[in-house]
């Protein structure tokens, strides 16, 4: 089975429909390619850019607004499954980072409002609020878990999907070039340690003098990264096989030896 992680470029100066233009741009070059994922993901709040906070409340939309609009079309079109990323939602009064999963009908089948805000040199605990519930899908590969950027740090989160029946994760992120070597621990760790594959999309570019740090990966249930970008803007297309998961349980059974304390 193909997955595929577009890890689209943000940088200062584009618009949010510039950066709307360009995933369409990806995703059609994508198809052009012949190519075919089951899944594809893109990284957290790709449209206007993480650290473009001024932005978040005038480039907020609803839950189906422009980008679930031109990603719905596009996961019918491959009959895929289509992660889009995160982007800023506006439910009444509130806002939050929320990611979608749309089935190859186009329709909504997962949402995940980010539980772990940032706080570090960033305002997105200021403007945002915080989701609250964990979020699995099931689909016709198995059971996916989804997460957001600074989630990574806390594999309590990531136990918690597993306990929900969670056999693969999808993490969209905006992690920066500084803690990079934090990012590639942290993909390999979260697989690994909940034996599970991980399919990762990080941002790149530069926006308020943050650069992201790219490397998206896709990891194996044994910890193996099967595939990962540099700095760029890159597509990572990987071919994974959805049997490993129970394998790897079976064989190295720690997940069934787990305890509570």
């Amino acid at each position: 089975m193909k997955v595929a992680s577009i890890q689209l470029s943000s940088n200062e100066g584009e618009t949010k429909q510039e950066r709307i233009t360009k995933a369409d741009r990806l995703l059609a070059t994508l198809w052009e390619s012949g190519q075919r994922p089951v899944q594809i993901i893109f990284p957290e709040i790709w449209a206007t850019g993480f650290f473009s906070f001024d932005r978040y409340i005038a480039d907020a939309e609803q839950e189906q607004g422009d980008i679930y609009e031109m990603m719905a079309s596009w996961a019918k079109r491959f009959g895929c499954y289509l992660h889009t990323g995160s982007f800023v939602e506006r439910d009444g009064e509130s806002f939050y980072n929320t990611s979608l999963m749309i089935n190859p009908n186009g329709r909504v089948i997962g949402k995940y409002r980010k539980i772990h805000l940032f706080s570090f040199g960033s305002r997105e605990m200021e403007i945002l609020s915080p989701g609250s519930i964990l979020s699995t899908v099931t689909t016709e590969y198995g059971k996916v878990g989804m997460s957001t950027c600074y989630d990574l740090r806390f594999p309590e989160l990531f136990r918690g999907m597993i306990n929900l029946g969670a056999e693969y994760f999808l993490i969209a992120s905006a992690w920066p070039l500084a803690r990079l070597e934090h990012w590639k621990l942290f993909n390999k760790v979260r697989a690994v340690e909940n034996q599970s594959y991980l399919i990762s999309c990080n941002g790149t570019g530069t926006i308020n003098g943050s650069q992201l740090g790219g490397h998206s990966m896709i990891v194996d249930p044994w910890g193996e990264v099967l595939a990962t970008g540099d700095t760029g803007e890159t597509t990572l297309v990987c071919e994974v096989d959805p049997a490993q998961v129970e394998e790897n349980r079976k064989k190295f059974p720690a997940l069934r030896d787990k305890r509570l304390v």
